[in-house]
């Protein structure tokens, strides 16, 4: 679902940062090798993504989803020198993808890589995470933020991706479409939680930026 003409949406990327000719090789061979290549963030999210993270200039990032690594890249751009991000995901399969990208970066020493549930390998991450993205699998997102509060510094940032899913969140879902029926429970949640102040942002597939009260 297209929430601006596709001329529109032209238009706003060709006015916006151009994007890194690594991103754009990354971006080529995601959609040549790996299947549903319309998960990358691409290039207009991607120059959001890294202009938020300049503008925390984060030491810690946790990304809950990496698939090939885009999204990872753009938010190691706003890394402080020292800085750190952990991304997880649970497709073993793209580890070697990933991994060849980061390491053809400037910021492959800062990106450490999780593989497994990310339910379980969060908690077993350090707290004071400055940034989180949420880009992972939709029905868990209310589980992903009530696990990763508790580890956010004060002032951080959540990051949480697709809160609008193709504006399937103004239908009435079926009982069955757990995906939208997960998205519209934390939508509301964070809404209202008082931990957290939220702003959803019509961005590609709507982009919600949470900041922890």
């Amino acid at each position: 679902m297209h929430f601006i003409s596709p001329e529109l949406e032209a238009y706003v990327s060709e006015h916006s940062q151009s994007e890194p000719p690594l991103l754009q090789e990354l971006s080529r061979e995601t959609h040549l090798k790996v299947i549903q290549p319309r998960m990358l963030s691409g290039h207009f999210q991607g120059r959001v993504l890294s202009m938020l993270s300049k503008i925390i200039h984060p030491s810690y990032i946790v990304e809950v989803g990496t698939y090939t690594g885009y999204s990872a890249l753009c938010l190691a751009e706003g890394l402080a020198p020292e800085g750190i991000l952990h991304t997880i995901d649970v497709n073993e399969e793209l580890y070697d993808f990933q991994r060849k990208y980061f390491d053809k970066s400037e910021y492959g020493s800062q990106i450490i890589q999780h593989c497994g549930d990310a339910t379980e390998i969060i908690p077993t991450l350090k707290d004071g995470i400055d940034l989180a993205f949420l880009d992972a699998d939709k029905i868990n997102y209310p589980k992903y933020f009530e696990i990763l509060i508790g580890k956010m510094k004060k002032g951080g940032i959540i990051l949480s991706d697709n809160v609008l899913w193709s504006g399937k969140v103004l239908e009435r879902p079926k009982d069955n479409d757990k995906q939208t029926l997960a998205l519209l429970e934390y939508n509301r949640m964070i809404k209202e939680d008082e931990r957290v102040e939220t702003v959803l942002l019509p961005i590609r597939d709507g982009l919600t930026v949470t900041r922890v009260r």
